[in-house]
């Protein structure tokens, strides 16, 4: 029997994800001065506003009405009078320090000890791979980000000089026994300047950004194909609706594809398993594909506050193993330390290197240089194991 399955993506001025690159640019900058930065911070923007608030704590002098008005800029929301602009919208910053309470299970001194530190919160995290693309990520999801990576790009580089920074894509893909077969319905949604044709936008879209996007072979005569489908968008970004960091959690993933434990990632420091834990959930699930040992990999952790090791470690196949499942949990558990302190520590979660991922997916292509997307376990399970 034939699925379908649907994932969307955003582009970088999107109300949300300018509230979660505010909020990972503020991580990164605290941590590039002070390593051991704690933080839980969250942003909203709407018209004119934006706000920064949450629980900070950190050695780091930091400007955060500045980096917000830097990450503003950059998106390219710098034109005034269209409802959100970097140089006349109004920022407050209401940050305050972590509880001491929950500091007090989180960190411990002297390196005997630090590999101990709890996790920061409860939790639940979801790992997974699949062989639907070079990535090892579903299909549909990768072709979301791909086609608002490329507006982004036309738009920068000024190849249609009338796009403004708000969008989205979706993409639904035809599965065929389980397996991709095409490309059903794109749709395609751009801000643009007040004097843009409709039809314009449309046969450009096409031609720049879906056409030189998607495979052609994935692509035939019913494909369905929808650009800008209510006819008119210009008013976008934090003007046109309200954002708020964590609120793209599907975005961030695996487009729904795979199951999601509830946490977002921007603004929190890698003490918080929300991050970190589904960081090191996918290098598991990616690794057992690339090595050949299942076509389809979830993993789940689970976390209490304060505790080191996770309450439970699941990995599902999904019936695509090629060995006993049991061989490859006993494989994984020798080879891979789930301790918070151990996975910061593994994949150098310390560094400023969250800013890079808070648009178009923390997995796959676009994070394709990460730690986390490594597969030096595969030959080890490899050899283990087949």
């Amino acid at each position: 029997m034939n699925q379908f399955f649907t994932s969307e993506s955003v582009t970088c001025g999107h109300p949300d994800k300018v509230c979660d690159q505010i909020a990972d640019r503020i991580l990164d900058e605290m941590l590039m001065r002070d390593p051991e930065s704690r933080s839980a911070c969250e942003v909203t923007c709407a018209t004119n506003q934006v706000h920064i608030f949450g629980e900070v704590t950190t050695a780091a002098r930091v400007d955060y009405e500045a980096i917000a008005r830097k990450v503003i800029t950059e998106i390219g929301y710098t034109a005034p009078g269209r409802g959100f602009d970097a140089e006349s919208c109004k920022i407050t910053v209401d940050l305050h320090e972590q509880s001491p309470d929950i500091a007090m299970g989180i960190t411990r001194r002297g390196k005997e000890e630090e590999l101990s530190n709890g996790a920061g919160d409860q939790g639940m995290m979801f790992g997974f791979a699949c062989r639907e693309t070079e990535n090892l990520m579903p299909l549909p999801i990768e072709l979301a980000h791909m086609l608002v990576k490329r507006l982004e790009r036309v738009r920068r580089t000024q190849e249609l000089p009338y796009l403004l920074p708000d969008g989205k894509s979706q993409v639904t893909v035809e599965y065929e026994d389980e397996k991709p077969k095409r490309v059903s319905t794109v749709i395609l949604s751009t801000q643009h300047c007040e004097d843009a044709d409709i039809e314009t936008i449309r046969n450009d879209a096409g031609q720049h950004v879906i056409v030189p996007t998607i495979p052609k072979e994935l692509m035939d005569e019913d494909t369905q194909i929808f650009i800008n489908p209510t006819g008119r968008f210009v008013v976008g970004g934090p003007a046109g609706d309200s954002g708020l960091t964590g609120r793209k959690l599907i975005v961030d993933t695996y487009g729904g594809y795979a199951r999601h434990g509830g946490g977002s990632f921007s603004g929190k420091d890698p003490t918080k398993v929300d991050r970190s834990g589904a960081y090191m959930a996918r290098y598991m699930a990616k690794n057992i594909v690339a090595a050949g040992l299942a076509d389809k990999c979830e993993v789940q952790l689970g976390y209490s506050i304060g505790l080191s090791e996770p309450v439970s470690v699941r990995i599902d196949t999904f019936g695509t193993e090629k060995m006993v499942r049991s061989a490859l949990y006993e494989a994984m558990q020798k080879q891979v330390d789930l301790r918070p302190a151990a996975i910061i520590r593994k994949f150098g979660l310390t560094r400023p290197i969250y800013a890079s991922v808070s648009c178009y997916g923390h997995f796959g292509n676009n994070a394709a240089t990460m730690p986390w997307e490594q597969t030096d376990l595969a030959d080890y399970l490899k050899r283990t194991l087949n």
